[in-house]
């Protein structure tokens, strides 16, 4: 993955039921084994891979050594619909405040990435912030498992 900062916007966080967003970069993933999600900004490319998400969820995994980062592309989303979609983000990160939450204004990370426009990938990492499995477009359910037996695999290294 090109490394890749997100100013504009960037990364939410909630302090005290208040939110705030801070530059954000992609160096920072390192640390944790994780699950990133890039979301176009509409509810279609969300629902690409909320299955994944559920099984993610279901499975439980330790929040001290996994994490979830959703970098939403708010450039990519349906004309006029920015601050439902802002909300719908912090709707999220209140109910699950373990997980990163990014928002990207200006598709910067679409662009380094070079992933396609309306979509959903899905990159896991490993705790050192290396590429271990990544797909653009929705992922079948065997690729679900796929991933949630290498996201076993990866936290009991």
């Amino acid at each position: 993955m090109a490394p890749v900062g997100v100013a504009d916007r960037g990364e939410l966080i909630l302090d005290k039921d208040k939110f705030s967003y801070k530059n954000w970069n992609s160096a920072q993933l390192a640390g944790k084994v994780r699950v990133v999600q890039h979301i176009a900004g509409r509810s279609s490319a969300k629902e690409k891979n909320a299955n994944l998400i559920e099984a993610i969820k279901a499975a439980g995994f330790p929040h001290d050594r996994y994490q979830t980062t959703t970098i939403v592309n708010t450039d990519d989303a349906i004309p006029g619909t920015g601050m439902f979609v802002r909300n719908s983000i912090e709707s999220n990160k209140k109910l699950f405040p373990w997980s990163q939450f990014i928002v990207d204004s200006n598709g910067l990370v679409r662009k380094a990435w070079q992933l396609d426009e309306k979509s959903s990938a899905i990159v896991v990492l490993d705790k050192n912030g290396r590429v271990q499995w990544a797909k653009d477009g929705a992922l079948t359910q065997q690729e679900v498992q796929q991933v949630i037996d290498l996201l076993h695999k990866l936290l009991n290294k």
